[in-house]
């Protein structure tokens, strides 16, 4: 039987996941319409792809001096304003028609997420004892896999049918019933104490934190170099007209891989890691070659499975590395996390115009490389209450 303190607090959790769900939303959607928002503004795909860069840009801009300002805020109205900064952004894009204004918008609305994804895995720690914060923290991120399950694919197909302009209408209005979920839902906690805060230099070389920042950075641009160019890749594979199907594929692979996570990530997170290098790299080594359309949508299941848990174990690390300076730490993995997306749109709208949709998958793989170099390489410990000294560098905080 299992007692009141082994139960989650589901109703706020699912809040956090619902905020993750519509800032996913928000944040990748373009990724599935780029042929019809380049077309609204007479623009190219590659220049709408920098719809993806401009939102990344003002979340990693925002993510650690926000946070730094409002670490003695209290944390409800906090998340409140972050919710109501994307329902600003969105309904000013979906009513927009200069290309301009809606880039000031989605940069607005990238501020709002550097905030929100600063604040959500500290709030779902904070909800629970310290022996259920992987399991809180896999349902909070929960929104992510939704999202690229569901809510890309069903956007994509809403933006084919109604026109992009609807599906952030309608994400405007999702947010605004969000935040009043969160006013009656969530409980409020107290921001820190401004007395023995450590500084962003401190917590920057606390051993681990630099390896995970160096392990997301790697992992997740590679994964928005394949994700944000989707279309493109798929027009090559001769799918153009399967985007949401393969969307799907990866979405349903991502919502697999965030149950596991769940289930495991307070006892192996190590194992979460390497796991998903490996599926991510079979995953770009299918798509580097020609394949048949099922080759692709099994890439795509690959992918998601190795992507899906990816918020969760990172964050989960870094809070782990960090220690009592969590929150300082989950927004330099936001940081690293959007300039990952940024430079996916970067590097993948430069690549495809200068070397075609082909480069794409090369170009991930040598990333995951890196990726899979920063997991296994040793690092010193620095304090002297634990013997080992040669642990891997990105997941030494397990042992």
């Amino acid at each position: 039987m299992t007692s009141a303190s082994d139960r989650l607090p589901l109703s706020g959790l699912l809040a956090l996941a619902a905020a993750g769900f519509v800032t996913i939303l928000t944040e990748a959607l373009p990724a599935g319409l780029l042929p019809q928002i380049g077309g609204s503004f007479g623009v190219s795909e590659a220049l709408a792809g920098q719809w993806v860069s401009v939102f990344a840009l003002g979340s990693l801009l925002a993510a650690i001096p926000l946070t730094a300002a409002t670490r003695q805020w209290r944390r409800r109205p906090l998340l409140i304003a972050a919710i109501a900064g994307f329902a600003v952004a969105n309904l000013l894009t979906a009513m927009t028609d200069s290309f301009v204004v809606s880039l000031v918008a989605r940069f607005v609305g990238g501020v709002s997420a550097g905030l929100l994804w600063a604040l959500l895995a500290g709030y779902a720690v904070r909800m629970v004892p310290d022996r259920m914060a992987g399991r809180a923290m896999a349902v909070a991120m929960a929104g992510t896999p939704l999202a690229l399950s569901i809510g890309i694919p069903g956007g994509t197909m809403l933006g084919n049918l109604a026109g992009w302009r609807t599906t952030f209408a309608l994400l405007s209005a999702i947010a605004v019933m969000l935040a009043g979920w969160i006013a009656l839902r969530l409980p409020d906690f107290a921001g820190e104490d401004a007395s023995g805060r450590p500084s962003l230099g401190r917590v920057f070389v606390l051993p681990g934190v630099r390896s995970v920042l160096l392990l997301t950075l790697a992992f997740v641009l590679a994964h928005n170099i394949l994700y944000t160019y989707i279309a493109p890749l798929l027009a090559r594979a001769g799918m153009p007209a399967q985007i949401d199907r393969v969307l799907l594929a990866f979405g349903v692979g991502g919502l697999v891989s965030i149950v596991l996570t769940g289930i495991l990530v307070d006892r192996h997170l190590r194992l979460l890691t390497g796991i998903g290098i490996v599926l991510f790299v079979s995953a770009a080594t299918l798509l580097a070659a020609p394949v048949e359309p099922i080759g692709v949508y099994a890439a795509a299941a690959a992918w998601g499975l190795g992507f899906g848990g990816a918020a969760t174990v990172l964050q989960t690390a870094s809070a782990r590395a960090a220690g009592a300076s969590a929150d300082i730490a989950q927004a330099m993995i936001v940081t690293a996390w959007n300039l990952a997306i940024a430079g996916g749109a970067v590097v993948g709208g430069s690549l495809l115009d200068g070397f075609g949709a082909g480069a794409l998958p090369w170009a991930a793989l040598l990333l995951l490389v890196v990726a899979g170099i920063t997991a296994v390489k040793p690092v010193q410990r620095r304090d002297h209450n634990n013997v080992g000294d040669a642990i891997p560098a990105a997941l030494k905080f397990l042992d």
